[in-house]
């Protein structure tokens, strides 16, 4: 069995993998203060929930854009699971050519759901992972990683909308049904929802001038499901695009030690 870890700035992501197929999976919030024991317990109940036997752990991979908790993480593998993880873009490489003016500007998130997108799905490619911030990543037809568009996620709006307004609420991001609000919720949710798939889909259109219009589109992270449901442009959501990447790079780190 092989434990991936995706670590983002909002949560980590936990997944358990058996002959190339997800077991189990889970998320907790990323807390830069979190102990390695913390993390180590949660582990162990997490295994003992699932039935899963840490012994059976064989490797540990991790894709991180939090370098304040990696300290905990390391020592909490070590601790719990006598193992030492492996991670990606670091003793793990990704394979991709990344073809930014200054490669090691990249999210290690951004070029491992690249990579796993061009693995399952071809070139030319739009990766979309709607975390914290929004990221669109561009893949042309030769596989390679040309750069994309940073954009603040759904709830940093909403937040913005909250915070920076005297007399607007803080409101749940759902979709309030028409875009017409008949209260000053329903009109929060409809302009944060459907101005934010209209950006989408620009941005979208925008990159296809350059890709082309075969260019397939892939959405990912917590509020895929939702903006995919009104935005035409995305073509499927992935959700476990990430841990999927993961072991794909783990598998070619393996491949290549032969």
């Amino acid at each position: 069995m092989i434990l991936a870890i995706d670590i983002g700035n909002t949560n980590m992501e936990f997944g358990v993998y058996e002959n190339d197929k997800i077991q189990a999976s889970f998320r907790v919030i990323t807390n830069r203060e979190i102990t390695s024991d913390e993390l180590g317990l949660t582990l162990m109940q997490f295994f003992s929930f699932n039935k899963i036997d840490r012994q059976a752990i064989e490797d540990v991979i991790i894709s991180s854009v939090v370098p304040q908790v990696m300290y905990s993480v390391n020592n909490a593998i070590k601790k719990y699971l006598d193992r030492t993880a492996l991670v990606a873009n670091v003793n793990m490489p990704i394979g991709i050519k990344n073809c930014y003016s200054n490669p090691a500007e990249v999210g290690t998130d951004r070029l491992v759901s690249s990579y796993a997108a061009l693995k399952k799905y071809g070139g030319p490619l739009i990766v979309i992972d709607f975390g914290t911030a929004t990221t669109f990543d561009a893949i042309n037809a030769k596989g390679e990683y040309l750069g994309g568009a940073i954009y603040p996620g759904l709830k940093i709006s909403m937040e913005a909308l909250f915070s920076r307004t005297a007399k607007l609420p803080r409101v749940e991001i759902a979709d309030p049904g028409c875009v017409i609000g008949k209260n000053t919720v329903s009109s929060m949710q409809s302009g944060v929802l459907f101005g934010y798939v209209g950006a989408v889909e620009n941005i979208v259109r925008l990159m296809k001038l350059d890709l082309g219009e075969e260019t397939k589109v892939i959405a990912t992270g917590g509020l895929a499901s939702l903006i995919s449901s009104h935005a035409s442009c995305i073509n499927l959501v992935d959700r476990p695009i990430m841990l999927d990447g993961l072991l794909m790079i783990y598998k070619d780190y393996k491949e290549a030690q032969k």
